[in-house]
């Protein structure tokens, strides 16, 4: 009898590494439907759009994909086209008087239902949509293993949505109320994903800081990630600034396997617009948490977000944000131009700034941080880093990740397989990555960082 071929399915991702997680999860659940993953469109039997809707120029990069995947569907009408995500979440099925050619909507927490919702679509041949929130963070709905021998990372969820109501920002109305996941749940994961191999763990959240279940917090759940068997390093992200807790640091320097990086976005430097953002922080709360972490962990970097030309910024406003940025010297950071979001506070908000100076303030930041990232890579110059090696690059050459998140090109070589823990001496600094030779560490010591 002829074997019965899988079909395909090609999955584009916009946006967080949350959207990131979510499209690992789809994918695992349409291996178990009968799909295999292709990177060519024109050849899948199903498209799936992974949309993000922080921005507005994500949403015009969403609908120009999609004008570009509507010749396909044209040229074969029986390609199923799904689109998911933040942009699904909010627009739900205005998504189809856009794009009448699209088959498939579901949001943020309608992820478990694909299967359901595509077999619907087989069955009666109608559009169908799930937009609805549920407020339960299921562990079965979020466990995603890696597949392959090389998969050493993964990235876990252990909650969704947001609390914080930060008014330039939809997350709250796309992914909902803060929602944790068991802890046994998320340790369950854990240790499973240990099980197939993988050495470092990355937990994802809007805001980490918050996780709780039952009387367990968010540093209580790194403690028992810590004693894992198999697990070597633990990463987070992303912290609000209000929610750091003294543990919390204190914690990077009694657990070696955490390691020593922090994402902690300011978003301005200004009290002013701190306060329109409803940030629930100033300028000098967070000023007085990041110096008090470089003091204790000088090896620490310490990266941010960033949004320029915020309604109501004046001049000054943006001087204190670049005031703050030379006295912080963030090791990296990510940056916009504000963008106005449908249904948020910061729309009807008096003094929205011109396009382009926005975008002039964007260059400026971008410019003055490039210049001390590449300083701060410099001085790691002659510094032995402890890499975990991730694969080959794009020139050919091996890269991997410090503990301190540094990219890291050093030459190939075939005794260092991915997940395995290098010794790199840097030579040669870059912007955003360094450069260096494998050494026996003789004589010399690897930098935690």
């Amino acid at each position: 009898m002829p074997i019965n071929p899988r079909k395909l399915v090609y999955i584009e991702t916009f946006g967080c590494r949350m959207n990131d997680h979510d499209s690992a999860r789809m994918l695992a659940m349409l291996e178990g439907m009968g799909y295999n993953k292709t990177d060519a469109p024109e050849r899948s039997d199903l498209i799936v759009i992974n949309t993000c809707s922080i921005r507005d120029k994500a949403e015009h990069k969403v609908y120009s994909t999609l004008g570009r995947f509507r010749i396909l569907k044209e040229q074969r009408r029986s390609l199923v086209i799904a689109v998911s995500g933040c942009m699904a979440q909010q627009l739900g099925a205005l998504i189809f008087k856009r794009a009448p050619f699209v088959d498939v909507v579901f949001g943020t927490h309608n992820i478990h239902k694909l299967k359901a919702l595509l077999d619907e679509r087989a069955r009666s041949g109608a559009k169908t949509i799930a937009v609805d929130f549920n407020d339960e963070a299921g562990g079965n709905e979020l466990v995603r293993l890696p597949d392959g021998p090389d998969n050493h990372k993964a990235s876990v969820a252990i909650m969704r949505g947001c609390d914080n109501l930060c008014s330039y920002c939809v997350v709250p109305y796309t992914r909902g109320a803060e929602t944790s996941r068991p802890i046994d749940d998320v340790l369950r994961e854990v240790q499973a994903l240990a099980g197939r191999g993988v050495k470092e763990v990355m937990y994802l959240g809007q805001n980490v800081n918050s996780y709780l279940t039952g009387a367990l917090g968010f540093v209580e759940l790194l403690r028992k990630t810590a004693t894992i068997a198999g697990i070597e390093r633990v990463r987070f992200m992303t912290s609000h600034p209000k929610d750091i807790s003294p543990a919390l640091i204190g914690l990077f320097g009694e657990e070696p396997k955490l390691c020593r990086h922090l994402h902690l976005p300011v978003q301005s430097g200004s009290n002013e617009v701190l306060s329109r953002m409803r940030r629930a922080y100033t300028r000098e709360d967070y000023l007085s948490k990041v110096m008090a972490i470089k003091r204790l962990y000088p090896d620490m970097a310490i990266t941010t977000d960033i949004i320029a030309g915020f309604p109501g910024e004046t001049d000054a406003d943006f001087r204190d944000t670049m005031e703050l940025l030379r006295t912080v010297r963030f090791d990296n950071i990510y940056s916009f131009a504000y963008s106005p979001r449908p249904g948020t506070s910061a729309m009807s908000l008096d003094g929205h700034l011109p396009e382009d100076l926005r975008h002039t303030r964007l260059r400026l930041l971008q410019e003055e941080q490039k210049a001390i990232s590449i300083e701060l890579n410099r001085a790691m110059t002659g510094a032995v880093l402890e890499v975990m090696v991730d694969g080959i690059g794009r020139d050919k050459d091996m890269q991997g990740r410090s503990r301190c998140n540094r990219l890291v090109h050093f030459p190939a070589s075939n005794d260092a397989p991915c997940g395995a823990t290098v010794d790199i001496m840097i030579t040669d600094a870059y912007a955003n990555s360094l450069r260096g030779v494998v050494c026996d560490g003789a004589g010399m010591a690897a930098c935690v960082c």
